[in-house]
């Protein structure tokens, strides 16, 4: 079976977050002060091809784990959809 999965991988929230502090301050530039907190992550889709949905969400764990997202800085989100 296919599947394609989803993943977000986003700043813990300890960790300070030079992307999204220079975007919030540049929001009250645009007139939008409504807007604050912005934290900027990445959004990383990819195919596992698996025997089942269990195997592909293990595939996409040990991915995440080992070379998508730095741990110690870092938190990740995945969904799993079959093709």
């Amino acid at each position: 079976m296919n599947f394609k999965a989803e993943i977000d991988i986003m700043p813990l929230e300890a960790i300070l977050d030079p992307q999204g502090k220079a975007v919030t301050q540049s929001m009250g530039n645009l007139g939008l002060n409504e807007i604050s907190n912005v934290r900027i992550g990445k959004h990383i889709t990819l195919l596992i091809e698996a025997g089942t949905e269990e195997e592909a969400k293990e595939k996409v764990d040990t991915a995440c784990k080992k070379l998508l997202c730095n741990l110690i800085m870092e938190s990740y989100t995945f969904t799993l959809t079959a093709m």
